[in-house]
């Protein structure tokens, strides 16, 4: 399934600035890790809202806009820390 078939071209600015406020988000030591994905889903449905209008489209971009940019990062993430413990052995 190609969720890029699904989403808003417009949304697509959405997700590096979504990475980008995640990232800060994660330096922040009173924001709990917990909480980032919400503050994400969030932000994410609101500014496609408030650039887009509120439907059920600008909801569902935001959405798709919020776990892409999720997915991307925990890919990333994981990838680097994967090739970290291959190294150590």
């Amino acid at each position: 399934m190609d969720l890029m078939q699904y989403l808003n071209q417009n949304y697509l600015v959405l997700i590096p600035a979504l990475w980008l406020i995640g990232h800060a988000l994660k330096q922040t030591p009173v924001i709990p890790d917990w909480t980032i994905i919400w503050i994400l889903f969030i932000v994410s449905i609101g500014i496609g809202s408030i650039e887009y209008g509120f439907s059920i489209d600008a909801i569902t971009n935001g959405i798709i806009a919020a776990g892409i940019s999720v997915f991307g990062h925990q890919v990333f993430k994981q990838t680097k820390e994967g090739m970290v413990i291959k190294k150590k052995k």
